[in-house]
């Protein structure tokens, strides 16, 4: 089996892995359980996973406070598996109570059963306010520089689903040494935060590029088709891992065979000049095929942000998921996220279609749309989407990241 290479993980300057095996989906329970309530079954699966990682060069291992039962699992097995190049990392959320911020910090080293993290995460710098927490005098980072200087953390970043405006604020703050964030084929938007994180020697972590880069562990075949001859997990991974400032993937592994296409990436990596292109073209050809070049052009022109919007319908992330839809029939995907929209908090803010013609009327909806190019035809387009996603919801608690 081919070694994983490394990157330099800007200031850091830590040896980064390409993949990070991400905790998220080897937990038993999105409920963070009691000792007696984890299985030998989950133990040993996630064992099995860590030992498949090991050999294989992913040496960085990142999981969160909130993911259930992944703290407590992993730290049983640290010490059963030891790796001298391990690169640890959680993530703990912002709060106003810089107290409460550092009794949740304790109880991650409790869970993982360490002295000591290299790298810890601010976890989820999603609203202004999160930023304020952190930087405010006696706020989060002042907790974390303590444990610093006690040798028990060695850097600090943030992870974040912010806008993009706020993104660049907290970059700009110099504070973090690092950055987790969404950036893969079909989410571009936040390329500038990632040219910025590179001015300030930031590593650069890229979040879920399989899961919420489209769930192409369960791809449409249509996208099959369209990413041929890679599959969809190698070709997102070879576009990440090519794009100038990503240093490393997190590989969401559920279990040890989660990791195969991964690895597949990692090994056409010297390749991906020349595989990349047709697979692009391929796929652009299609979604203008589907949608035509003077939408493209403009889908996104005038639109009110959610909490502008009628009923906070977030029109520019349900016209993204109609685009994704049309263009190459990302339905699971799609159909996740419109689910989450008005159920996942500042995690997926805004609301889906489901109010129109119902709390929100057209009239109010196109007053909302006097600078949209497209006012006419989007209630039409959000109908649509209702009609094919409509009336679910989904827990953000096993979708977050």
């Amino acid at each position: 089996m081919a070694m994983i290479p490394t990157r330099r993980f800007g200031r850091t300057e830590l040896p980064m892995p390409v993949l990070s095996l991400g905790g998220m989906r080897f937990q038993q329970s999105w409920s963070d359980l009691a000792a007696d309530q984890i299985t030998a079954a989950s133990q040993a699966n996630l064992r099995a996973t860590l030992e498949k990682a090991r050999a294989a060069g992913l040496h960085h291992i990142e999981t969160a406070r909130h993911y259930g039962s992944s703290e407590r699992q992993l730290g049983w097995l640290l010490a059963e598996l030891p790796d001298p190049q391990r690169i640890l990392q959680t993530k703990v959320p912002p709060q106003a109570d810089a107290q409460a911020f550092e009794a949740e910090l304790a109880r991650s080293f409790r869970r993982l059963g360490v002295e000591r993290v290299d790298l810890l995460s601010i976890h989820g710098i999603n609203l202004p306010e999160h930023l304020e927490h952190t930087l405010r005098p006696g706020g989060c980072l002042e907790v974390v520089r303590r444990w610093q200087g006690e040798g028990r953390i060695g850097h600090v970043g943030f992870s974040t689903h912010a806008s993009l405006e706020l993104i660049q604020a907290a970059i700009a703050t110099d504070a973090f040494d690092y950055i987790n964030l969404h950036w893969y084929f079909i989410r571009q938007d936040n390329r500038p935060a990632i040219d910025l994180a590179q001015a300030h020697d930031m590593g650069v972590f890229v979040i879920s590029p399989t899961d919420k880069g489209g769930h192409l562990h369960s791809p449409s075949q249509r996208l099959l088709d369209l990413c041929a001859p890679l599959h969809p997990i190698v070709f997102n991974d070879l576009f990440c891992l090519s794009a100038p400032g990503v240093h490393t993937i997190s590989l969401g592994a559920a279990g040890p065979q989660d990791l195969d296409r991964h690895l597949e990436a990692v090994a056409l990596l010297d390749q991906a000049d020349a595989l990349l292109p047709g697979v692009v073209e391929q796929l652009e050809q299609a979604r203008h095929e589907a949608l035509g070049a003077d939408w493209l052009a403009s889908w996104d022109r005038g639109l009110p942000d959610w909490s502008q919007a009628p009923g906070e319908i977030n029109l520019p992330v349900l016209l993204w998921l109609h685009n994704l839809l049309e263009a190459w029939d990302l339905e699971s995907f799609a159909r996740a996220r419109y689910g989450l929209l008005g159920q996942g908090g500042h995690w997926f803010p805004g609301a889906n279609a489901d109010g129109l013609d119902h709390t929100v009327s057209e009239q109010e909806l196109l007053g909302a749309l006097a600078a949209s190019p497209w006012r006419e035809r989007i209630p039409a387009v959000l109908r649509q989407l209702r009609d094919r996603l409509g009336g679910q919801t989904v827990s953000r608690l096993s979708s977050a990241d």
